[in-house]
């Protein structure tokens, strides 16, 4: 029997050989042909990307052979390409859509396929949905073309409008990379190499091993990137994930500097020093620092759902939106596209440096000072379904405290949300914590911000107690 293949958060991913096969991959490749012939003007083309895990290429070429047998006409990549990059090639292009084979920074044991709608960003639900119901389509119509296209060069140059390259390279300022073996390899080194831009690159071979690490940078698997940072005496180090659509950052003394900062750091230039008109959307489990930054401002911030898909509605909807982000990496800015980018997010932080004329670490700085003290954690648990789901109901049906600490009050919007009565330290954040099951993972992940480090690890202690404990009955 044919294993199930569901659509999360952000496209169908499985277990390389046990779910996520050849078979299976030709039937996702079916339903999309499906979705696009019944919903889309096929006319238009799809375009194919794949990053560097094990068989991408080859799951890449199968895919294409669906649609191009649908008589859908198919633009392949010629290289590992990041996520952003193929998302630019569908808008630029004016394709019906896109099919990246990743699994983004999962581990790697996983692979999966990614769709792009027609705008050049994540697919909406209800896409997803449409694409769901075609499973088990597998169209036939006249042959098309299968051509091979370099994606990665359009992309460059769009991205490289939205920094002053010459500035950066005036700065001074020396930059780390970490391609994390992922498909953004080369791509931030080679824009810096052009520009004369003094930097260090790790981790650009391709190993679908991703030999110590999961392609995710975030700690721990950003280690090698703070040792190299210190190291190379670079000003700051930026880290993508295994298909550049997500960024971390290390600060010169080797501190991480998590995606809440990097997001913060790049809203308070885009509306101090850009002044781009547009709201600001973040995601339910991103920090609140955002929206203090932007009340300064007089900008509205919209909260919504984890998925950079909900961004996506929000410009659909009509909205101008100046920025949108997620607490796992996934930053964009709509003028550009509706999509996260790791690889333009690393170029505007330097930009941010260089107009600033402040290091990552006096940035981060300057924003504690100016904002009050956040500090965020999360913790992923691999436990039991049945300790998964117990654990969320016992949390749905209200808590009187998380540890130490009372709980003020709730929120629903996508998981469960407790605002704490702990020590703000002034100014500080005001304490979260937020219960979540992972929609593209077999895992609970627990969320929180506070106004101190040590506050963050007690609340997420308290926690993962509380989880653990949560027994099936």
């Amino acid at each position: 029997m044919a294993s199930a293949i569901k659509f999360g958060t952000d496209g169908w991913r499985g277990l390389i050989a046990q779910d996520f096969t050849f078979d299976n991959v030709r039937r996702a490749g079916g339903a999309i042909a499906s979705y696009v012939l019944k919903y889309e003007d096929p006319k238009k083309g799809l375009v194919v990307g794949y990053d560097t895990r094990f068989l991408s290429g080859r799951f890449a070429e199968a895919i294409a052979e669906v649609l191009a047998t649908a008589g859908i006409p198919v633009r392949l990549a010629n290289d590992y390409t990041p996520t952003p990059a193929l998302s630019y090639a569908v808008k630029n292009l004016g394709m019906a859509g896109g099919v990246m084979i990743t699994s983004s920074h999962n581990p790697w044991q996983w692979n999966g396929v990614k769709f792009k709608a027609n705008f050049g960003g994540s697919a909406t639900q209800a896409i997803i949905e449409r694409i769901e119901g075609e499973l088990g389509a597998m169209p036939r119509g006249e042959k098309a073309t299968i051509e091979p296209t370099d994606f990665k060069k359009p992309y460059v140059a769009a991205i490289t409008k939205f920094a002053d390259l010459d500035a950066i390279a005036r700065s001074g300022f020396k930059f780390g990379i970490d391609c994390m073996y992922g498909a953004g390899r080369n791509v931030l080194a080679g824009i810096f190499a052009e520009r004369g831009i003094p930097h260090v690159q790790i981790r650009a071979d391709v190993n679908p091993l991703f030999p110590g690490i999961n392609p995710e940078p975030i700690e721990p698997h950003v280690a090698e990137t703070q040792k190299m940072v210190v190291r190379e005496k670079c000003q700051a180090g930026f880290a993508v994930d295994g298909d550049a659509d997500r960024i971390g950052a290390v600060a010169e003394d080797g501190s991480f500097v998590d995606a809440h900062k990097c997001f913060a750091i790049l809203l308070r230039w885009l509306l101090e020093r850009k002044q781009w008109p547009g709201v600001v959307t973040r995601a339910f489990n991103t920090t609140r620092m955002i929206d203090r930054i932007a009340a300064k401002y007089g900008r509205e911030v919209i909260e919504h759902g984890i998925g950079f898909k909900y961004v996506c509605d929000v410009v659909l909807s009509g909205r101008e939106v100046l920025v949108g982000g997620e607490e796992s990496g996934g930053i964009g800015i709509p003028r550009h596209l509706p999509e996260r980018d790791g690889i333009l997010n690393s170029l505007l932080l330097a930009n941010v440096m260089t107009d600033e004329n402040k290091t990552m670490g006096e940035l981060i700085a300057s924003l504690q000072r100016d904002f009050g003290a956040h500090f965020y954690g999360r913790r992923d648990l691999h436990i039991p379904e049945e300790l998964k789901q117990a654990a969320l109901r016992r949390a749905a049906n209200g808590l009187d405290r998380i540890g130490r600490y009372k709980v003020v009050r709730t929120q629903d919007l996508d998981g469960i949300k407790f605002f704490l009565d702990a020590p703000t330290n002034g100014n500080g954040a005001e304490a979260w914590i937020l219960m979540r099951a992972s929609g593209t993972e077999p895992l609970m992940r627990v969320y929180s911000e506070a106004s101190s480090p040590e506050l963050v690890d007690e609340i997420l202690k308290a926690s993962e107690q509380f989880v653990r404990a949560s027994q099936p009955r």
